[in-house]
């Protein structure tokens, strides 16, 4: 088991908007997290994360990462693309951002690390010395994901990868997700999208008011019509 969470919680101030969430996550498989808007994920996520506050036991590759905060998490294998869009320094070219992203690497690790990423994104090669702000919405969200894969996580968190971008850049994004997945990583997705996280999760969990309501495999998220209750809420 790569990630393993226990009564994760999520407040802001003294308001609780996510309460006793338990998950799973191993190497080689994606969970994805399902629910409306207002259902909580993005606020599991940030808890997760170490961005918003957050109660419960977060352990990933046998290292608790409840306590620290969240640049300490970035260390110890646990990354992040949130729901914005924008993820990207805009004026720095496609191969600065890349850059930053590989910079808790060794050395000696960097350069076998960009190849990875740039082969997961080609188009982020041919356009390496682009600014990143002139990029597609689609190119940039690649280009986060790319800056994130540059820290070698053992978890990578998405808070709705999806979210208006295209549908042709969803092919990529499989894809992408695929070959991590091969490569042995743990993958949490925040979706909204059920027919991509359909194509692309391995199993799931639905979020309703802060709270898990349902989970189940692969086979459930071919009949949607049966998640329809739950994700509405």
């Amino acid at each position: 088991m790569i990630a393993q969470g226990r009564s994760i919680g999520a407040r802001y101030s003294r308001i609780s908007v996510v309460e006793g969430v338990h998950l799973d996550v191993r190497g080689g498989e994606m969970l994805a997290v399902l629910g409306a808007n207002g259902a909580g994920k993005s606020s599991l996520f940030g808890a997760i994360a170490g961005i918003v506050s957050g109660t419960g036991t977060i352990n990933v590759d046998g290292v608790e990462l409840g306590g620290m905060l969240a640049h300490n998490r970035a260390s110890h294998g646990l990354a992040f693309v949130p729901e914005r869009r924008g993820n990207v320094f805009s004026t720095l070219s496609v191969r600065e951002n890349v850059d930053i992203g590989l910079r808790l690497l060794p050395p000696a690790e960097r350069e076998a690390q960009r190849a990875v990423v740039m082969e997961l994104f080609p188009i982020l090669k041919t356009r390496q010395d682009s600014a990143a702000g002139v990029l597609s919405g689609g190119e940039q969200q690649m280009l986060a994901i790319a800056m994130a894969l540059g820290r070698k996580p053992k978890l990578l968190l998405l808070d709705e990868p999806t979210q208006g971008l295209a549908p042709m850049v969803f092919d990529i994004l499989e894809h992408a997700f695929n070959v991590l997945k091969g490569l042995g990583l743990a993958l949490l997705l925040a979706e909204q999208n059920l027919p991509f996280a359909a194509r692309v999760a391995d199993r799931y969990m639905v979020l309703s008011h802060g709270q898990v309501v349902r989970q189940g495999d692969k086979a459930d998220l071919a009949r949607p019509e049966e998640l329809a209750d739950a994700l509405l809420g």
